[in-house]
């Protein structure tokens, strides 16, 4: 009997995660990897912004320029993340090209850099940058906006030929 239980569930189909769904976890995913390359970036000398830039308008105490303020702070640019790919997800997924990742990426920079720049106190204005922190920066956005870009806009083909493949098969 329980044999046969195991194998009714075994022949049952996953149900796939939704369009959605994925978008929300590579929002996030993108997020965690591309901040905890940050961190790594900047434990190598290669730029002097680290990740816990995002909780200095927020947390307040010096644990956050510790081992746990980095921590939160990846989790929480991996939440921030999932609303830049919401973002894309509604304005370009049907767009398949490399090049609006990389657009996206770039325009997240400028955004971050100089839209946003007044809130995190830490970060140098754009033009007082050092070298390596601007082209690290520059880059990290860069692959950053592609990862989302393209895994949203490859994920969204995908789907719309899966469903022009159910058409032409007749039930």
């Amino acid at each position: 009997m329980a044999n046969e239980k195991a194998k009714l569930e075994q022949n049952q189909d996953e149900k796939p995660m939704t369009f959605l769904s994925m978008v929300m976890l590579t929002g996030f995913v993108g997020g965690i990897l591309w901040s905890g390359l940050g961190y790594l970036a900047y434990v190598f000398n290669f730029t002097e912004i680290r990740p816990n830039v995002v909780l200095e308008p927020w947390a307040l105490g010096d644990w956050k320029n510790g081992w746990l303020g980095t921590v939160i702070s990846i989790i929480v640019l991996g939440a921030v993340s999932i609303v830049v790919a919401l973002i894309y997800y509604a304005a370009l997924r049907k767009m398949n090209k490399l090049w609006v990742g990389i657009a996206y990426g770039l325009a997240i920079f400028m955004l971050i850099f100089l839209v946003l720049h007044p809130i995190f106190p830490s970060i140098d204005p754009i033009n007082k940058l050092e070298r390596n922190t601007l082209i690290t920066s520059i880059c990290f956005f860069i692959l950053y906006g592609t990862f989302i870009g393209y895994s949203i806009s490859y994920e969204e083909q995908e789907q719309t030929q899966r469903q022009e493949n159910e058409k032409e098969v007749p039930s």
